[in-house]
């Protein structure tokens, strides 16, 4: 079961057990079951909020300094890049969590006009390859609808190949550069049932 605010909804049977995947894609011996993942709407602010937040970015900037990030730096970047926006009503964070350990995350930014920014899209790398990140895009696709939106876009960098997988694998389209930053690649998908 999973919980959304105050809504709760059975994770979709298709989703079941998948196998573990270590980060480099190889299937291991133990299953892991996604019906165990909690998804929660939390608050920027809260102490799930910033800890998934915090490990985000320290992933962000890990990758693009290609070294381990110091606390400075990502206390830098949380400054910069606030998330406050994520906060009801013009957003909101999911967090997913298998006990009470938080495992991933995902923001929505309500843009106005039937559109949505779906933004810090994170699995933790002991949990990634095994659905989470699935799961939290199709919790945060439901959530968008439910708010009402059309369509959601969203942006990343070539160099986040997980993502760009993810987002592929979810039915995203390039489109073009709708803002300036770090972001070198743009995304667009429909939320219109087919």
């Amino acid at each position: 079961m999973c919980i959304l605010g105050d809504q709760n909804w059975a994770l979709p049977s298709w989703l079941g057990w998948l196998p573990r995947m270590n980060i480099d894609g190889d299937n291991q011996d133990m299953a892991m079951p996604l019906a165990d993942v909690r998804l929660t709407e939390v608050l920027p602010g809260s102490p799930e909020g910033r800890a998934v937040l915090r490990d985000y970015f320290r992933d962000i900037v890990n990758r693009s300094h290609a070294r381990e990030a110091t606390d400075g730096e990502v206390d830098a970047e949380m400054r910069d890049d606030p998330s406050d926006d994520l906060c009801p009503p013009g957003g909101l964070l999911l967090v997913a969590s298998r006990g009470t350990t938080v495992i991933g995350c995902v923001g929505l930014r309500l843009l106005g006009g039937g559109l949505g920014e779906v933004t810090r899209v994170f699995v933790k790398p002991t949990a990634r390859g095994a659905g989470v990140g699935g799961l939290l895009m199709h919790a945060v696709e439901e959530a968008a609808r439910d708010r009402g939106l059309n369509r959601v876009r969203l942006d990343t960098r070539s160099d986040l190949t997980e993502a760009r997988r993810l987002y592929a694998r979810n039915g995203y389209q390039p489109v073009a550069p709708f803002n300036d930053g770090w972001a070198d690649l743009w995304f667009e998908k429909s939320l219109a049932v087919p």
